[in-house]
């Protein structure tokens, strides 16, 4: 969310429960005319599918003893939760800590009443614990939720800490702010050398500023039939996979450019008529 949005503790009150393809729920926002997730790819199935499992997968998370995830934004928490229970599925027995902005307190202290998912029924006292104190602690997991604007929380995280990042904020149409080249130029530095950033966009504008960062951009096709592809980058390259010749793109495509944003102070409107009205 961007610096000028609206009062967050007004931005809820008509929120609803949606169902997804899936049989689990999302959520629809009437400030950004979106759901959290996506109901054709289904809502539990999108954050396993297109974040956890090739962020801990492909960047071989579960070889380390300690793993650092951001999940941008937390949301409903699924990302987040997946993350937890894909884990717990694999027994890992090292130590996980959940870093998550979110802008909106009152959407977190709803999140008891959310129909999560059976199967993450043993976590309900971890998130009836988040909604009250934003935190938990245990012997092999901390998740810390972020109040505020992303943009003003995430520089005051430690540089090069992030081993995976899931990039999940609303569409780079209503939420742009979380999209631009510098807002991924802040992103790239708070990870490792052997970082890995998911996302379900496919969107050029942010594959490019993914790429003027450095990242490698990966066409990622998720292993669950019916599920659209997203995004991988990677700051090294990928074992049997080839990255996208971002250069040859931008040459066929004069017009292909990342959304900018160089103060990162600009709201949805500047930031896509900068978009609208650049040349490159």
């Amino acid at each position: 969310m961007s610096p000028s949005s609206p009062d967050p503790f007004s931005m809820q009150q008509h929120t609803t429960a949606a169902p997804s393809a899936d049989g689990t729920f999302t959520r629809y926002s009437p400030f950004f005319d979106e759901h959290y997730h996506s109901t054709r790819d289904g809502a539990w199935l999108e954050s396993l599918q297109k974040h956890v499992l090739p962020g801990l997968q492909l960047s071989h998370a579960l070889e380390r003893p300690r793993i650092r995830v951001l999940d941008i934004c937390f949301g409903l928490g699924l990302n987040s939760l997946a993350t937890l229970w894909y884990l717990e599925q694999q027994q890992y027995q090292g130590h996980v800590h959940i870093i998550a902005p979110e802008f909106d307190r009152e959407l977190i202290a709803s999140l008891p009443a959310h129909p999560y998912p059976q199967h993450l029924n043993h976590y309900r006292p971890l998130i009836e614990e988040l909604s009250r104190t934003l935190c938990h602690t245990s012997q092999r997991c901390q998740v810390e939720i972020l109040p505020g604007d992303a943009l003003q929380s995430l520089p005051r995280l430690d540089h090069g800490s992030i081993d995976i990042v899931y990039q999940d904020p609303f569409s780079p149409a209503k939420n742009p702010e979380l999209w631009t080249r510098e807002y991924f130029a802040l992103i790239a530095a708070l990870m490792k050398d052997t970082g890995l950033l998911t996302t379900y966009s496919q969107a050029t504008p942010v594959r490019m500023g993914l790429s003027e960062n450095g990242f490698l951009i990966y066409d990622f096709h998720n292993q669950q039939p019916g599920i659209r592809r997203s995004t991988i980058a990677s700051r090294i390259p990928l074992q049997d996979m080839t990255p996208i010749d971002m250069e040859r793109k931008k040459e066929r495509s004069p017009l292909a450019r990342s959304y900018r944003d160089p103060g990162l102070t600009g709201n949805r409107l500047e930031i896509l008529q900068r978009f609208q009205t650049s040349s490159g």
